[in-house]
């Protein structure tokens, strides 16, 4: 029995590039990167920091990438900036990238 063609749509062509690659081409194209990473931290704080910190957060902001994030609790916003390192390194592990350089909780 001959070996039949494969339908031209499922053959993945040499010069194909993947939905991420093309995203990530389009957003660096048009200036976008740090406005999309300023919306995935917001919406990833609470994975990143977790529910009580999340509950805590009034609101979150990045300028230049240094991520400024306003809190309602003194403790907390003490406890947090001697630990600015480590909210650091979560954000990073969690783009997989440095998105941020530096914390600035108020």
């Amino acid at each position: 029995m001959a070996k039949k063609n494969p339908h031209p749509a499922s053959v993945r062509n040499k010069h194909t590039a993947s939905v991420k690659d093309v995203i990530d081409a389009m957003l660096k194209s048009y200036n976008l990167e740090k406005r999309f990473d300023q919306a995935n931290i917001s919406t990833a704080w609470e994975k990143i920091m977790g529910s009580a910190i999340a509950n805590r957060t009034d609101h979150i902001e990045m300028r230049d990438s240094v991520l400024i994030v306003k809190l309602n609790s003194a403790p907390l916003k003490q406890e947090l900036n001697a630990a600015k390192h480590k909210v650091i390194e979560l954000i990073t592990k969690e783009f997989g990238r440095r998105v941020v350089k530096d914390v600035l909780f108020i």
